[in-house]
């Protein structure tokens, strides 16, 4: 019988928590998906993009990833353990004032998150406009990998991510 992977297991699992905020509890708007397989590395990607319902100028896309290493320590049954996926996430915010604004998004992220994350923010704008404004994506990578064992902090996982948008449409 075909046992799934933790990829799957947990992609489903996002998918069922994101589009119940969606569909049933209507606090997000859904933009995107992806379900990729890279076959040129044999690797799985995951993404699903969103924003607030009632304020959709930034966006989020929760990334979950699934290297060969990874798959393959799983379906061989090989005795690595440190077997999972990765997870980060990754927020698209305009700002005006870099300088003030990137350090009260950092604040702010280390507030919501734990420590054990690596925090990245790249600021860009379209060369030729007037230059009003900067679009920042947000990196926020997770050093520990996830499995099955996380399925039920979803939820919760999920409640941050909204917590996260609430407080950088007010910076």
């Amino acid at each position: 019988m075909y046992d799934p992977t933790i990829f799957e297991n947990l992609k489903v699992a996002f998918e069922n928590h994101v589009y119940d905020l969606d569909n049933i509890e209507r606090k997000i708007d859904i933009k995107n998906r992806v379900d990729q397989m890279d076959l040129s590395i044999i690797a799985r990607t995951f993404k699903i993009e969103f924003t607030l319902a009632d304020q959709s100028d930034i966006t989020v896309e929760i990334i979950l990833d699934a290297s060969l290493e990874d798959l393959a320590g799983e379906i061989l049954e090989v005795g690595k353990t440190n077997i999972g996926c990765t997870l980060a996430l990754k927020f698209i915010k305009s700002i005006q004032n870099p300088d003030l604004q990137c350090e009260e998004i950092e604040q702010a992220i280390k507030y919501v998150w734990e420590d054990d994350i690596e925090l990245t923010q790249t600021l860009s704008y379209v060369f030729g406009k007037e230059l009003s404004s900067y679009t920042n994506a947000i990196e926020v990578k997770f050093t520990q990998k996830i499995n099955e064992d996380q399925i039920s902090d979803i939820g919760m996982f999920l409640e941050h991510v909204l917590e996260t948008l609430n407080i950088f449409n007010k910076i």
